[in-house]
Parts: C-alpha cells; structure tokens; sequence
C-alpha cells in the first residue's frame, strides 16, 4: 500500500490545520488507520486511530478534545482536523496502518504495529 499526507505548515498557538492522507494499493475500506507523530527530539507516539467503518475513533490524552480524525471510504482518504493547537503539537506527523492479513478489523495503538506509513507531512506551531 502506499499513503502519501499534505496539509502541513506553520500556524500560531490556538490556530487550525486539516491533514490529508491519501492511500492506495490496499482495500482502504478494509482496515483502521492511525495518525502517528515525532516531534523534535522524541519517539514516534501514537495520536489517534480510526476503524475502517469510520464509526469509532480513540484518542491519546494529550490530543482527546482538541484533534479528531475522520475518513472517506469513497476517497480512500483518512484526515487529521488539528484545532486549538499549542507548540507542543509541533511535530512530523504521519498516517500509518497495519495492512497485513493480520489487520483486517484491527485497530493498533503502538506504532510498531504498523507496515504501511505516509512520508509524513511537517506541522509547525509558532509565534
């Protein structure tokens, strides 16, 4: 499979972003999909995840409230709505998924769970 994510960029604290990851090569209505991120200086953190129906999303504390994650099945495109953002938020994010045999109906929480990653797409939070 392949993703490819857009919509990154420098916002100030409090602002907005839409990431885009579209996906092809894989039955995209198949599997969940996850958003990844490594800021500057740390590990890959897993952010939030999305099942393949698109009816139940899971968040990590530090984003619950703030981002959500959405899909189009007829686009094969999964998103990241970024809201009231804060420095912290600054980091290469990525959308990642398990699309093995063995992620059929999964949803992952751990970034090694995953075969298949965007390129990434950079989101700067800054005055």
């Amino acid at each position: 499979g392949h993703l490819s994510e857009s919509g990154g960029g420098v916002v100030q604290p409090g602002g907005s972003l839409t990431l885009s990851c579209a996906t092809s090569g894989f039955t995209f209505t198949k599997f969940a999909m996850s958003w990844v991120r490594q800021a500057p200086g740390k590990g890959m953190e897993w952010i939030t995840g999305i099942n393949s129906r698109g009816d139940s999303a899971y968040y990590t504390d530090s984003v619950k409230g703030r981002h959500t994650t959405s899909r189009d099945n007829a686009k094969n495109t999964v998103y990241l709505h970024l809201n009231s953002l804060k420095t912290e938020d600054t980091a290469m994010y990525y959308c990642a998924a398990d699309t093995s045999p063995g992620g059929l109906g999964t949803l992952y929480f751990v970034p090694a769970s995953f075969d298949t990653w965007g390129q990434g797409t950079q989101v700067t939070v800054s005055t």
